[in-house]
């Protein structure tokens, strides 16, 4: 077996890679190259629309239960609140972050925080009632720094600033387009009345002319929820712009 003999060097060369050697520690002490982050002392910087916890507003919901009904994980369900409308809570066990209740929010009730740092003692405690959503939460923060990727020519590197993001942010709300609900073919009706039953509102009365049901939508007290157009058996309801 051959042994490896250590290449000869002048004292040039030594003084030369030793420099170099140096002068890449200082350049990563001032002006690193790295990718971490050391959290929790700082925090990475997320864009406005990071899909993170959710807020929700009970003021500009108008009951429409889309939230429920778009959501693929079935995470969340309505309860019904003291002023007899239904509000959503989230279980965060199911929760996959996907926004859809977001998206589909006509009234802007349901917006986006940048919170994803959240710890649980066991799952029953992950269902996050209607009253938890409304009030900011109370959290813990030991970020000094915030951090951004940059990239240049060369590489990838960190911009730290020191400065701490704000986890709650105020997004552009929905143009909202006035819809009520309509019959289109009011000979149609069977006159079950489930669209009467499902109304938050109070927007949809029957009446009885003649042994036949009727029914009636109040234009004024339709909220253009459109629970009422999901339900129909006959599919004669519609929505319309106001």
């Amino acid at each position: 077996m051959k042994k490896v003999t250590v290449p000869e060097q002048s004292l040039g060369e030594k003084v030369v890679k030793h420099a170099a050697a140096i002068r890449v520690a200082m350049k990563e002490s001032v002006y690193p190259l790295t990718a971490t982050v050391f959290y929790p002392r700082e925090r990475k910087k997320m864009p406005d629309n990071f899909r993170g916890y959710l807020m929700f507003d009970p003021d500009k919901c108008i009951s429409c239960w889309e939230c429920a009904f778009v959501c693929p994980a079935n995470a969340i369900q309505m309860k019904e609140a003291p002023n007899k409308r239904y509000y959503p809570t989230v279980d965060y066990g199911k929760c996959i972050f996907c926004h859809f209740c977001v998206d589909s929010c006509s009234g802007g009730a349901l917006k986006t925080t940048k919170i994803h740092d959240v710890a649980y003692k066991d799952m029953g405690e992950m269902l996050t009632l209607t009253e938890e959503m409304i009030e900011e939460p109370e959290i813990i923060r030991e970020d000094k720094k915030l951090v951004e990727y940059e990239i240049d020519e060369q590489d990838l590197h960190l911009k730290r600033t020191r400065e701490v993001d704000t986890l709650f942010v105020e997004v552009t709300p929905p143009v909202e387009i006035p819809m009520v609900s309509q019959c289109i073919e009011p000979g149609s009706c069977l006159g079950c009345r489930i669209c009467e039953e499902m109304c938050e509102s109070g927007a949809i009365s029957s009446i009885i002319e003649r042994q036949v049901i009727k029914m009636a939508i109040d234009r004024d007290k339709c909220t253009g929820c459109g629970l009422c157009v999901k339900e129909c058996s006959m599919q004669i309801l519609r929505l319309v712009r106001k």
